[in-house]
């Protein structure tokens, strides 16, 4: 029999059947079971290290799944999935067929909404409450949210709303002062407050101010206090707030002084915590890289420049203009539809702004691109970093839709750089004058360029390139999905049979080599990481159907699903873009 408590919990109905004082070494047990999982197979770390107690606590307390937890964001959630049925196949997170990173409705009852992009937990808690009580029904409704999600605009929506009705609704902050990179903002501050117990904070409590019972700051890593609040908190209706202080990354040295880094660490020792250290080998740099350096460098000889990301300093590697540059460099904090609109409203003062945004979340600013940018032809710079498909963080933050979203929009231009180099030379073109707004969309990950900082060429807009020569097939690529089309075109036989031409940009389309592409060649092939549907192949139909061209016109992309976890090679393969697949669509044409 074995004497770890673990072992024997597979339900939260287990966790309920112990006694108080145990749960202090389950937590431990949770802890050691997350961590020496991860240190191999990867994923985010810190934030569930930092939520274990506080995710015991929530399922000792409250009768899940009938009480409904819903968790946002969704990267503090493996303690929660691992004691909600899901412990023996843990191993698998994030890999193809396996669990997903993020609470997923389709994969167990226990997840009551699906997340991955922040701030939506309160709505949706809401929501459950309100169809609860005109359904007649009595359950708990729990929203668990971090600090720099509650920041969100969404988020306050919600609170606003949640404040005038009488929905039995808890709202639980998780507050630890960081998301990914540390939280910032006015709330924050306000927050760091509180937690002092500052004296003018008990006369103006933000919260109570919106009509919620609000109890707290009190200890997340303390099960005593946890339990009798939670406990007490049940049995009061109406809209509640629990204020919760915890540590990201907890119980792991490295991860709790290394908070950024250790947020989704890759591979490390789980005895030590230290990273593992990865091959001393000459790569090509990151994409995230080229943009983070080369607007140094630009905004060191302009001015103007200016760079603005919503939470996301590292990830986007703005982080090197904050350190060169801080007076011209904002972090607005989870605030995507901001972002934007302040950018506008820089344009308008002959700033440029480089506005960086993961392509994923920049659907959460969909009217501000159109109404407040492109509708006054203001001439912002989006840069769309993690365009493409990401990998293992899923369907939540695939970059797949952006082509089509944005190809719509009048006035807009579209560019997808095939390597670091074109990144690098349009990120200069951009500052030189532009009177057009402009979004740059680049994969996550390295390219294929060792000796990528060159000196700057200016791209001429609207113009694509001839990569190859050929006089049967014509390949039409976008963006660094050139890459497979290369490999591909390496292993045929019949080099000379096919040619390649990187159009480059979505939007305008260079018309007068498309006009020479399909006088040339009868069999086309369009190629793009994103979907079929509304994408880079469909304006090439478009443009096939105005000028009453009859070629044989084959579009590769995204199929019209979402596509789920897994790397991104072998998502490539899945959706018939890797090089293998185009191998095989040049092979049964000729």
């Amino acid at each position: 029999m074995s004497k770890n408590i673990l072992d024997h919990i597979i339900f939260p109905k287990d966790i309920r059947q112990l006694q108080p004082e145990k749960l202090p070494l389950l937590a431990e047990e949770l802890r050691r079971f997350i961590i020496d999982i991860v240190a191999t197979k990867e994923g985010h770390l810190g934030a569930s290290l930092g939520v274990i107690e506080l995710t015991i606590a929530l399922h000792y307390v409250f009768n899940t799944p009938k009480d409904l937890l819903v968790w946002d964001v969704g990267h503090q959630a493996y303690g929660h999935k691992i004691l909600t049925g899901r412990k023996a196949m843990f191993h698998t997170n994030r890999q193809l067929g396996g669990i997903s990173g993020f609470p997923k409705r389709t994969e167990s009852d226990y997840d009551t909404f699906g997340v991955g992009h922040s701030s939506t937990s309160i709505s949706a808690a809401l929501g459950m409450a309100i169809a609860s009580q005109l359904k007649g029904e009595h359950k708990h409704h729990i929203a668990i949210i971090g600090d720099a999600s509650i920041a969100s605009g969404m988020a306050f929506e919600a609170l606003n709303h949640a404040g005038v009705t009488d929905a039995n609704l808890l709202v639980i902050l998780n507050d630890n002062a960081i998301g990914i990179d540390p939280a910032v903002g006015a709330l924050k501050e306000y927050l760091t407050r509180v937690k002092s117990k500052r004296n003018d904070i008990a006369q103006a409590n933000i919260i109570e101010a919106l009509n919620f019972d609000y109890s707290g700051p009190i200890d997340g890593h303390n099960f005593e206090e946890l339990i009798q609040e939670l406990q007490r908190l049940k049995a009061i209706s109406g809209p509640k707030f629990l204020h919760v202080i915890t540590t990201k990354g907890k119980g792991l040295r490295q991860a709790e002084e290394n908070q950024v880094k250790y947020h989704a660490p890759g591979k490390f020792d789980k005895i030590s915590g230290d990273l593992i250290p990865k091959p001393n080998r000459i790569q090509p740099p990151k994409y995230q890289d080229v943009f983070g350096k080369t607007i140094v460098e630009l905004a060191e000889k302009n001015n103007k420049i200016v760079g603005i990301t919503p939470a996301m300093l590292t990830g986007s590697s703005l982080k090197f203009m904050l350190e060169k540059f801080p007076n011209r460099t904002f972090d607005v904090g989870i605030a995507e539809q901001h972002a934007v609109t302040l950018a506008a409203g820089m344009a308008t003062q002959n700033l440029i702004p480089y506005c960086n945004i993961y392509s994923t979340f920049l659907q959460r600013a969909y009217d501000q691109i159109i109404h407040d940018v492109a509708l006054q032809n203001l001439p912002v710079i989006f840069c769309l970093d993690r365009a493409g498909l990401v990998g293992e963080d899923g369907a939540t933050h695939h970059g797949v839709f952006d082509i089509a979203y944005l190809r719509c929009i009048p006035n807009l231009i579209i560019f997808a750089p095939r390597n670091e180099i074109e990144l690098r030379n349009i990120l200069y073109t951009a500052q030189l004058g532009l009177e057009n707004p402009i979004a740059i969309r680049y994969p996550r990950g390295r390219g294929i360029t060792i000796n990528w900082q060159l000196p700057f060429e200016t791209i001429t807009i609207g113009k694509g390139a001839c990569l190859q020569e050929g006089n049967n097939i014509a390949i039409l690529s976008i963006g660094s999905i050139a890459k497979n089309v290369s490999e591909a075109l390496k292993s045929t036989k019949e080099k000379t049979q096919v040619a390649h031409y990187d159009l480059r940009f979505v939007k305008p389309l260079d018309q007068q080599l498309l006009h020479s592409i399909f006088k040339k060649f009868e069999k086309i092939i369009t190629i793009e990481d994103g979907t079929v549907n509304g994408g880079f192949g469909s304006a090439i139909l478009e443009f096939t159907a105005e000028h009453n061209y009859k070629n044989t016109i084959t579009v590769l992309g995204i199929p019209d699903e979402f596509i789920h976890h897994g790397t991104v090679a072998e998502l490539h393969q899945i959706c018939g873009i890797d090089a293998n697949a185009i191998l095989s669509e040049i092979e049964n044409m000729i």
